[in-house]
């Protein structure tokens, strides 16, 4: 929001200089950007206005707040008659005296009271011409293009008191009728910047008896504009529905002026006050007469709001007493009107003041114009027991952590992708499609996090990084499940790290099972299996499922060549990705309680074992037939070596195993540790026909 000095001080007697006046807006939560000079003695302010905060994109709006931070009074405009004046001063606040009717020179017809609750027009004979100087000028500086004498009076009472307006040439208008509906099927429009448009049955248009003449709250039409040659016109001021604008802006891609205050939230008590004084300042700058009467349609009476503000509330949340004095100048400046109550007082809120909807939005309020350098810092009373942390969000930190410890970078990526993209790894009837999508890359919710991280992936592989280890933890989304969280990794280049005691070698399918197995223990999950499954996006014999009984808990595998290529990637690099379902995982029922135990007082003792056993016997069966014949005091079991050649059977391989029993009690003893191998060896021999090498 550009304005003027000179401007501001028509509405308070604001001292100091632009840059005084600059810090003391900015202390209050309005940025200026840049301080313009213009002219002898002005200046122009660049203020950032938040979208919060529609009732400050005016000089009127910015005047309240510099008034209140000063103590200082706000003149409004005040009304003098009608009598024209061809000596007008830039600082004349006039208003037009204009009498609401019902009936008029122009009919008002509000089809759709939802889209515009309030709809005011009001007729004035004109001569088209140029505005005077000083007009143009503030326009200017505003960053306002001067057209002509009619048009820039809508502007500068936009620009004034935020009412966004517009005229039509009156002669234009088929059956001397506006009427407020929306558009029908089919029907076009071509707008102020000569373009024909297509309108759907959802945007609001303003029309004539015949036709429509502009879109509501956004752009006239090109047919109604005012020229040279109109000697009528219709002057309109109404609140239309932020929703609708906002809706109807979007899909046309038109932004305007008017389209950027309504949309954010207007004040449906101002069209007669705009009005009014746009019909004043026609006559001031002599062009033209308004006609003496209006029509005002207010079918949905919008009514401020009644907020209780407390005390006890004021102190809890600023940590200070803010004198009561203080509290009632500082919002009845801003406009609030106060009434005494009990505890506190029930403040009613400016229609205009959108922002302000709950009790602490008040408290803000003061805390803005009393001064936050005047808070001291202090801790927040603690009334309550500080609630505990979500356990979702203690388990998410937890496998971060567990992830980064093996090498993995996080990777956050987007919760909408293609539908193309999202076919790869879903159903299409259970895929989750948006609404309002932004565009065709964004159409629908993601089934999985991997495709965002197949595209984080070929990221990095286009900029010469071979070797990828990233891991999302967000969620997933589908019709039949709904929202779910998963943790999701994918894995190419390096399985190990290359190093000069000997070569690098390339990830591969243990490796991630190895990684999701880690995760799983750190979710405390006991009794996981592997078995083949067989994802359309996944190698056949290069990927499987972690179950734990019946429960699948994840997925995992060499991604598949043509899901890769379709993501960019080279088609010589070998994908790992991994699925990890977080719901699953908690209802697997890991164990409630970490169980520690101290450090072993007695030596271990080791015996390595080696078998001949079927090249089709998984070894986590292998282990668990060891476990099952061992005595208590077998604490470890690993294998250290695989051979298949030349001296081993076909259909057969020599595994090597190394097994370590310890007692916490005492020290094993040779026998003891001998008869539990002569066990192991002979519930191998008969339930997997293994024999000892």
């Amino acid at each position: 929001m550009r304005i003027l000095i000179s401007w501001l001080r028509d509405f308070v007697d604001v001292p100091g200089t632009p840059e005084e006046i600059a810090r003391t807006m900015s202390v209050r939560g309005f940025a200026v950007e840049s301080i313009d000079a213009h002219g002898e003695g002005d200046a122009v302010l660049d203020i950032e206005i938040t979208a919060n905060r529609p009732d400050a994109m005016s000089v009127i709006g910015i005047a309240r707040e510099v008034a209140t931070a000063y103590g200082l009074q706000v003149r409004r405009p005040a009304a003098r008659g009608r009598e024209a004046s061809n000596k007008a001063e830039p600082g004349d606040l006039r208003l037009a005296s204009l009498k609401a009717v019902d009936h008029a020179d122009i009919d008002v017809v509000i089809e759709n009271p939802d889209l515009c609750p309030r709809y005011v027009g009001a007729v004035a004979d004109v001569t088209v011409g140029r505005s005077p100087a000083w007009m143009q000028s503030r326009l200017l500086a505003a960053g306002v293009r001067p057209i002509s004498n009619i048009v820039d009076v809508t502007n500068y009472v936009m620009l004034e008191l935020g009412q966004p307006m517009h005229a039509f040439d009156f002669a234009r208008l088929g059956g001397a009728q506006i009427r407020v509906r929306t558009a029908r099927d089919g029907e076009t429009l071509k707008t102020l910047d000569g373009q024909t448009r297509t309108l759907a049955t959802d945007m609001l248009m303003i029309a004539d008896a015949e036709k429509p003449v502009a879109i509501g709250g956004v752009m006239g039409g090109l047919e109604s504009e005012v020229t040279d040659a109109t000697t009528t016109i219709v002057l309109e001021a109404a609140y239309f529905n932020p929703l609708s604008v906002r809706r109807t802006s979007k899909k046309l891609g038109l932004k305007t002026e008017a389209s950027m205050r309504f949309e954010r939230g207007a004040d449906p008590r101002l069209p007669v006050t705009a009005t009014e004084r746009a019909c004043a300042l026609l006559e001031m700058i002599g062009a033209g007469t308004a006609r003496g009467t209006l029509v005002d349609r207010y079918p949905a009476r919008i009514e401020p709001q009644t907020l209780r503000l407390r005390k006890r509330k004021i102190k809890g949340l600023l940590g200070a007493e803010v004198p009561e004095a203080d509290v009632k100048r500082i919002l009845e400046s801003l406009g609030f009107a106060l009434r005494e109550a009990p505890d506190g007082w029930d403040v009613t809120v400016p229609t205009r003041r959108v922002d302000c909807q709950r009790e602490v939005d008040l408290i803000e309020e003061v805390a803005r114009h009393y001064g936050f350098d005047r808070l001291p810092t202090t801790f927040p009373e603690l009334t309550a027991p500080v609630p505990p942390v979500d356990p979702r969000i203690t388990r998410a930190r937890h496998l971060r952590g567990v992830l980064t410890g093996y090498g993995f970078y996080e990777a956050v990526t987007f919760g909408f992708i293609s539908e193309r993209t999202a076919a790869t790894f879903a159903a299409a009837d259970d895929i989750v499609a948006v609404a309002n999508p932004l565009s065709e890359t964004f159409a629908v919710l993601r089934p999985s996090p991997l495709p965002g991280l197949l595209d984080a992936v070929a990221h990095n592989r286009r900029r010469e990084q071979r070797d990828v280890r990233v891991f999302e933890v967000g969620n997933r989304f589908s019709k039949a499940r709904g929202e779910s969280p998963v943790v999701a990794c994918a894995w190419t280049g390096a399985g190990t790290v290359e190093h000069w005691s000997g070569g690098a070698r390339d990830v591969d399918f243990f490796d991630v099972k190895g990684i999701v197995e880690r995760v799983c223990q750190a979710l405390r999950i006991d009794g996981v299996r592997a078995e083949p499954h067989a994802e359309t996006w996944l190698v056949p014999g290069r990927s499987a499922a972690l179950l734990q009984g019946t429960r699948r808990v994840a997925v995992l595998g060499q991604l598949s060549p043509a899901v890769a290529d379709a993501h960019g990637l080279p088609a010589h690099d070998a994908v790992y990705v991994a699925e990890i379902d977080l719901d699953a995982a908690e209802q697997a029922g890991g164990r409630s309680e970490i169980r520690v135990e101290p450090l072993p007082r007695y030596p271990s003792v080791t015996r390595d074992i080696a078998l001949l056993v079927d090249d089709t016997l998984p070894s986590e069966t292998l282990r668990a037939a060891i476990r099952a014949a061992a005595p208590a005091t077998l604490v470890r079991v690993r294998e250290f070596d695989r051979y298949h050649g030349k001296g081993v059977p076909e259909g057969k391989i020599s595994l090597a195993l190394r097994l370590t029993f310890r007692s916490p009690d005492r020290t094993l003893t040779d026998s003891e540790v001998q008869t539990a191998m002569e066990a192991i060896t002979a519930s191998l021999k008969s339930t997997h026909g293994a024999v000892q090498r």
